[in-house]
């Protein structure tokens, strides 16, 4: 059920694929971090559900080709809301 989401599920899922993603492309957190002008340690807490910041997420995202992703679920949410709106 959507309502049972809690922030600290979805920053542990964020880390998980976060750290899926950068061990299917072989990158230790080091090389991650430096692709993206972020500390070691920031990824390793971004990994563990510890540090999901907004600018973090994106960076993340758009480093591994899921940003695009991110927008449509963002631009599917404004437009539904948009519908409820006119009704």
């Amino acid at each position: 059920m959507i309502d049972s989401i809690t922030i600290k599920a979805v920053k542990s899922r964020l880390g998980e694929l976060c750290k899926s993603k950068r061990q299917s492309y072989d990158m230790s957190q080091q090389d991650l971090g430096d692709a993206l002008g972020l500390s070691r340690y920031t990824i390793q807490k971004f990994e563990s559900g510890k540090n999901a910041t907004l600018d973090t997420v994106l960076k993340i995202a758009n480093h591994f080709g899921l940003l695009q992703s991110i927008f449509k679920g963002v631009n599917q949410v404004v437009d539904e809301q948009n519908d409820i709106s006119l009704y």
